[in-house]
């Protein structure tokens, strides 16, 4: 085997068509060493080679006789020495940081632990797959959707691909499900403008799982951060970066985004007495953040036992050429970044003006896709929500609280929903943003299904094995007469109601609409609020819909249609709440029942669960790119949150005309010319649009 000096850059395993240069980044090693094995002996190293080059604490060699498909991992000599930090051990094989691919999962071996320090974890370890990335991209392009155009679906590679029919068999759960026709069909019948995949970085199961039989599904435990996850493809030794990049051309062809799910807050790796499996034998002072006064533990602001020393450059590095590669190599469109005050801390607070920002505010390729924030984390000061950067949108569960008490009729609720249906002016406008920052849901991943929230008061988490503490208690539900599944005509109809309103409203107010993959189908998780560990019918989607789901999957299509019809719900900058030169109307009204603007007193009425909102057709302000303003109409949006019909009067505004019911939760194929009034059920939603005669 030929050994030659190479380059510290690129770090990582790469082949440039004559050889493969090996870079990897140690400050504190004293000694790295190369292990390779062949594809057909994966459990046996053929060669084990000494770094000697080191530049600038990277250790390199360039080796001409290896070729795209070797297996190779590392072994890192240094100090052992807990107290400072260091756990350096060469008995331990490790991930390359940078590896494209794994061939295959972690296999759980005592050799894993730190306090098995004589045994060998060759073979629990995955090997590292050195890989061509050589790819016909052809013509594809990212369909650059706008913040205001953009409809987010939230979905699992294979929970969403797994049981649909028109999925072919060797392709259900993977990456080449996802770009199916049966799949695209579905998105585009929806409207859907980006898919937005919980973790596809490899990822494994954690060792409390392994002994319950239980699997890592969502993904959270990620462990190689340019590595596309290998159980998503239909093999493991490179086919997950060619099948992967097929996923995104296909949903680029039919004109959908690819936002990625990514951790770099933590790694799986867990505290000091989780796996040494890469970072935490490479390098681990400087990879993770540790106790200042007790170096041998973990600060962990992420509830996982270990927290990525963002701060660090070399840390900081591999994250940003992490996000580089997968829009460059991979074509992705953007990311949500999960507990993203992480990337922010030093070791203690969070700072919106951190190094990770400003890299990312200047940098020619990431400041160009869509970047999200989960914005909370679990350390001190940990809620970040509006604190973000320009340039950032973020998770509002504001917005998720706000619409969720309102519909289970809690009182007080009504001066909050204003401000979430205008796009939460009140959380983002001092930052100098837009509606766009806010991403608005009522559900996601975490937490009830929209089934399941007018299903059950209670979480049902005990398939977890952790009886049922697990999860949030907090889920704002409601059952509407019975717990759980029921035959009461009253009871369903009544649930079918509520997640009509929950839909309607999240498409009818400004912002950014995410929905949960399966709320368009009334998707149940059987009342499990954290199905992170649920890799069966539990997460997965039902393609095979009842009557009253197929009216809900048409429902929502009809949604988001007038969505997309009318520009002044796609709104960019807040409202004003003032009239415009030469305008009789505001450019938001907010009415009571009277069709009488509201006053201070009915906004402080605890008791009001009505309120009506005005939008004439001039606050479209969208454009073209000539700059001419898109054409609206006049829409009146009603809502009644609470138990009791209410007679709503309809307002006079400047233009000729008469109103148009365009929907009803409440009698959903109704579509009536209003003039003078109407009745607004208990429990119910209408939208209206004024047009001539």
């Amino acid at each position: 085997m030929r050994v030659w000096p190479g380059r510290p850059d690129p770090l990582g395993a790469t082949w440039d068509g004559r050889g493969v240069n090996f870079a990897l980044f140690s400050e504190h090693a004293t000694a790295v060493y190369l292990c390779l094995m062949e594809p057909d002996e994966p459990l046996r190293e053929s060669h084990r080679i000494p770094l000697v080059e080191r530049t600038a604490d990277v250790w390199h060699a360039y080796l001409p006789d290896v070729r795209p498909g070797q297996l190779y991992g590392y072994r890192v000599d240094g100090p052992i020495n807990p107290d400072h930090g260091h756990l350096f051990n060469p008995v331990k094989l490790l991930i390359d940081p940078y590896a494209r691919a794994l061939a295959g999962q972690v296999r759980w071996d005592d050799s894993l632990f730190p306090e098995e320090a004589g045994l060998d974890s060759l073979g629990a370890v995955p090997p590292c797959v050195v890989v061509d990335t050589a790819f016909t991209w052809g013509d594809d392009r990212s369909p650059r959707t706008p913040w205001n155009r953009t409809v987010i679906y939230e979905c699992h590679v294979k929970g969403m691909t797994q049981l649909h029919p028109g999925v072919p068999d060797q392709h259900r759960g993977t990456y080449l499900g996802m770009a199916s026709d049966a799949i695209l069909e579905h998105l585009t019948s929806l409207g859907v403008t980006a898919v937005e995949l919980l973790p596809v970085h490899q990822f494994f199961v954690e060792h409390h799982l392994f002994k319950l039989g239980l699997h890592q599904y969502w993904g959270y435990n990620s462990i190689a951060f340019f590595a596309p996850e290998s159980s998503y493809a239909t093999g493991s030794r490179g086919e997950q970066i060619s099948e992967f990049r097929t996923m995104v051309k296909g949903l680029h062809a039919a004109g959908i985004e690819v936002i990625l799910d990514v951790v770099y807050n933590h790694t799986g790796e867990a505290n000091q007495f989780g796996p040494i499996l890469s970072f935490k034998g490479i390098d681990n002072s400087n990879y993770y953040h540790l106790q200042p006064d007790n170096p041998r533990h973990f600060l962990d602001f992420t509830g996982t036992g270990n927290s990525v020393k963002i701060v660090h450059p070399r840390s900081l590095q591999m994250v940003v050429d992490s996000l580089r590669y997968w829009v460059t190599q991979m074509h992705v469109d953007g990311f949500r970044f999960d507990l993203a005050p992480v990337l922010g801390r030093d070791r203690v607070a969070f700072d919106s003006m951190a190094p990770f920002f400003k890299v990312l505010v200047q940098d020619p390729v990431l400041s160009e896709v869509k970047l999200i924030s989960e914005p909370w984390d679990l350390g001190h000061g940990g809620y970040q929500l509006g604190n973000f950067p320009r340039g950032w949108a973020e998770w509002n569960d504001q917005y998720r609280n706000c619409i969720r008490r309102f519909w289970r009729g809690d009182k007080g609720q009504v001066p909050e929903l204003a401000s979430r249906l205008a796009g939460s002016s009140d959380i983002f406008e001092r930052s100098g943003r837009g509606t766009d920052a806010s991403i608005n849901f009522v559900t996601v991943h975490d937490g009830f299904t929209l089934q399941d929230l007018v299903s059950y008061t209670q979480k049902r988490n005990l398939a977890n094995g952790e009886d049922s503490r697990d999860g949030t208690s907090d889920n704002l539900s409601a059952n509407w007469g019975e717990e759980g599944p029921t035959s009461s005509p009253k009871v369903l109809e009544l649930r079918e109601r509520m997640k009509r309103n929950f839909l309607a409203t999240l498409v009818f107010s400004q912002g950014v609409r995410m929905i949960l993959g399966g709320d368009e189908m009334g998707r149940t998780q059987q009342g499990n609020n954290n199905a992170y560990c649920q890799d069966n019918d539990i997460s997965w989607v039902s393609w095979s819909l009842s009557p009253a789901e197929r009216e809900q999957l048409d429902f929502t299509r009809r949604l988001l249609k007038i969505y997309r019809d009318n520009p002044v719900l796609r709104r960019r900058r807040f409202f004003s709440n003032m009239r415009a030169p030469g305008k009789a109307e505001k450019d938001v009204t907010w009415l009571r029942s009277d069709a009488a603007e509201m006053t201070t007193d009915d906004w402080r009425n605890p008791h009001n669960h009505v309120l009506g909102m005005l939008i004439p057709a001039y606050a479209a302000d969208e454009q073209d790119c000539k700059g001419r303003r898109a054409q609206g109409e006049t829409l009146l949006l009603l809502l009644n949150g609470g138990s009791r019909s209410q007679h709503f009067a309809l307002p006079e505004v400047s233009e000729p005309g008469t109103w148009v019911e365009l929907l009803n939760t409440a009698k959903p194929a109704s579509q009536l010319k209003r003039r003078s009034g109407l009745n607004l059920p208990a429990h119910s939603l209408i939208l209206l649009a004024h047009r001539l005669p």
